[in-house]
């Protein structure tokens, strides 16, 4: 049993059994043991490799994006560039250089992560060391300054815990991390169903319920909201609710027993894009999407970039691009390109966003008419 496994194991022996929601928790964040504090997890010698460390086109597509954005606000200044949990810093480094074309916009924006791993920011500081820009880290949302913002969340929203339940003949039982007959970590569900939970599914059905992801996105939604700006998260996930177990922990590029090894597997969960969309619902904010990622990266000109970046390149180079250009926008079940979406936040003022073939629309209200399409138009 791992460092970490055995402390959770302690913690159950003396407590009893933890939820889900707390065993991701520890497992990611825990300030000494955690997954994210002590290592930097990314590329091809990590365990996963994310969107921006497959191709530069992604960042670069995102940053212009933000620029567009930008210039749809109204080019206000100063506006503050935030990214949430920004990995190695790659993401936020091509969107940058990408930038470049629009100097207003980089004369404009002040630059925010938030993250929490000290390993992680150290990494970022070397990467984002070239752009010449001043960065300022933040260990909660929360802590980024007020005024209009941009927000980017590749890869976030799925890395925060959620509880999970499963319907028993009891009712809804939450289900719980415990200890087997041998002192290793099991599987088990409270003795007590939840008398919230009172959805109608056949027994054994498991639900999992994302109040760290909805917490976070009404945060920002209300300061969207009131500040100004939006908000893109990009995700594996789908766009509607359901059922089903979606936890899963991955080690070296290969999927791994999510209890087997604690603090040295990443754990994710598939993001309910649904569920993060009526979280925005109690602020005045406009949702766009989810759309699949291949149609928004097309929609923004991943084709073009990849025929730009090839044109004069040598043949290895030019055989790469089109790889990550497939890799990223490829279709069907196991696609990134379709497995992955992403949905903006606005505020009202925005009804339309790059990448996104409709207006924006109110959670639970449908549509939103375009600026300018009065009645009568």
């Amino acid at each position: 049993m791992t460092p970490l496994g055995r402390e959770i194991a302690r913690l159950i022996a003396a407590e009893g059994p933890m939820s889900v929601e707390r065993y991701i928790a520890l497992c990611l964040g825990h300030p000494v043991h955690g997954y994210y504090m002590t290592r930097d997890p990314f590329g091809v010698d990590g365990d996963f490799v994310t969107a921006p460390e497959i191709s530069q086109m992604f960042g670069e597509l995102i940053g212009l994006w933000c620029v567009d954005t930008w210039q749809r606000m109204g080019a206000p200044a100063p506006v503050r560039l935030v990214e949430l949990g920004p990995g190695r810093g790659t993401l936020m480094a091509d969107a940058l250089r990408a930038a470049r074309v629009v100097p207003a916009f980089l004369d404009a924006i002040q630059v925010h992560l938030v993250e929490t791993s000290p390993v992680l920011r150290a990494r970022q500081a070397a990467t984002l060391e070239a752009s010449g820009r001043a960065i300022a880290w933040h260990g909660a949302i929360e802590e980024v300054p007020e005024g209009p913002a941009i927000v980017v969340a590749n890869e976030f929203f799925d890395a925060l815990p959620l509880r999970q339940f499963v319907r028993s003949p009891r009712g809804w039982c939450e289900r719980l991390v415990g200890l087997d007959e041998a002192g290793g970590l099991a599987f088990g569900l409270a003795a007590e169903p939840e008398p919230a939970l009172r959805l109608s599914a056949p027994e054994g059905a498991l639900l999992e319920v994302a109040g760290a992801s909805a917490q976070v996105m009404g945060a920002l939604a209300a300061r969207i909201a009131a500040q100004g700006g939006a908000m893109l998260a990009i995700d594996y996930g789908h766009a509607g609710g359901g059922f089903g177990d979606t936890l899963q922990a991955v080690r070296r590029h290969a999927f791994v027993d999510v209890l087997a090894e604690p603090g040295e597997a990443d754990l994710t969960v598939h993001v309910d894009f649904a569920a993060l969309a009526r979280a925005a619902a109690g602020s005045h904010v406009l949702v766009h999407g989810p759309v699949a990622q291949g149609a928004f990266l097309g929609a923004l000109g991943l084709a073009q970039r990849a025929a730009a970046l090839a044109r004069h390149a040598a043949q290895d180079v030019a055989a790469a691009v089109a790889a990550a250009q497939k890799r990223l926008s490829e279709g069907g079940p196991g696609g990134m390109g379709e497995l992955f979406k992403v949905m903006a936040v606005s505020d009202g003022t925005l009804a339309g966003l790059a990448g996104f073939d409709s207006p924006g629309r109110h959670p639970e209200r449908g549509p939103s008419r375009r600026i300018g399409q009065g009645d009568g138009a």
